[in-house]
């Protein structure tokens, strides 16, 4: 999506949207209202999809969720200087504005298709939180975001527990970097919601790499206590379960037992038609929204579905290739491009969308 936005900043000084910083009068942020949203991922890659896909969703969400990868090098050594990321998302965020969306923000040091590794490195790094160039530019990185954006909740990895998981010797390396963090942001920013996202499936042993099943491994969110502002996790349960009927009416309550804070769904959904192996009906977004909201809805700051739209998945296969991406990057990406509320043509909504606009009681 930044990759689009980067025309929109070409040749140009003055932005024809908002000034970023602009916040609306009616923040969503400053009401009782359940703020729900979307990642804004349009359908095709094109400048046209990403236009009109902002204007669709300013009619069925208040909220977007941007997650891009970490510009490394340009905040190896200050979270000050141009940085066209920094650029595009300004330019994302004032297209937001126009559509009457706010943001949040999650710094993401791994790759979205493949929670077990960093993404982009820059050549010779290692790969590891204790490398101290990757822990400088990370900083530097989430500092800038706050300065330029003031966000009312600002995450500071995604799906971490599927990584830290993996690699056990990167847990004491990231904790220190994410309470550093931490503490930077409020000592300028005390008002802003810090937190990081835990993959749900992976933390109830439901992936097939062993534990017993539904056991929650708190031990694994617990360790961030006390520097957690709220929980919030991700959540696919197809991985588990072949229909959303399948899904315990106890699958998300043991959050509501296990902390009093406030909780999130930062990321989630399931898809409307089966993907090789997986599920998938429109009866299934159905009931899985129900599961959502019936579990948790009283005690949710902000619900992210994943896909507003459904994705064309030979639009983003050519430009991922384009790209340089894996293949296993691109096959993983088509697990998930049903899984929008409303079909790839951006135009024609699925059954689940009028029970999300219900739920969030979108205007």
């Amino acid at each position: 999506m930044l990759l689009l936005l980067t025309a929109l900043a070409c040749g140009k000084s003055v932005s024809p949207f908002p000034d970023p910083a602009y916040t609306p009068e009616a923040s969503i942020f400053a009401s009782d209202h359940l703020a729900c949203g979307f990642f804004p991922t349009p359908p095709q890659v094109s400048m046209e999809s990403l236009f009109a896909h902002y204007r669709a969703m300013g009619e069925h969400a208040e909220i977007i969720l941007v997650q891009d990868k970490i510009p490394w090098q340009d905040f190896q050594h200050s979270a000050e200087g141009e940085s066209q990321t920094v650029t595009d998302m300004k330019n994302a965020h004032s297209l937001a504005l126009v559509h009457n969306l706010e943001s949040i923000y999650v710094i993401d040091p791994l790759n979205g298709l493949n929670r077990r590794e960093f993404a982009g490195l820059p050549e010779g790094w290692q790969a590891s939180f204790s490398n101290p160039d990757v822990r400088t530019a990370y900083k530097n990185y989430t500092l800038r975001v706050l300065r330029e954006f003031h966000p009312p909740y600002l995450g500071l990895a995604s799906e971490i527990n599927t990584y830290l998981e993996t690699y056990p010797a990167e847990v004491e390396p990231f904790l220190s970097l994410y309470r550093e963090t931490y503490q930077a942001i409020k000592a300028e920013a005390p008002q802003t919601q810090v937190f990081v996202t835990f993959q749900w499936e992976q933390l109830n042993n439901l992936t097939g790499e062993g534990g017993e099943p539904r056991q929650v491994k708190w031990e694994q969110v617990e360790q961030f206590e006390p520097y957690l502002d709220l929980w919030a996790i991700s959540s696919y349960p197809f991985i588990a379960y072949r229909t959303a009927a399948e899904i315990p009416a106890d699958y998300y309550t043991p959050l509501l037992t296990h902390t009093i804070k406030p909780l999130a769904v930062a990321e989630g959904g399931f898809p409307s038609r089966p993907t090789r192996a997986l599920p998938g009906t429109p009866q299934d977004q159905v009931d899985y929204l129900n599961a959502v909201h019936t579990q948790l809805g009283t005690r949710l700051e902000f619900w992210v579905y994943l896909l507003f739209s459904d994705l064309d998945n030979g639009s983003y296969a050519r430009f991922f290739r384009q790209q340089g991406a894996p293949a296993n990057d691109i096959e993983t990406l088509g697990y998930f491009v049903s899984t929008g509320l409303q079909e790839k043509d951006g135009k024609s909504p699925k059954p689940a969308l009028q029970l999300w606009d219900t739920f969030c009681n979108t205007p």
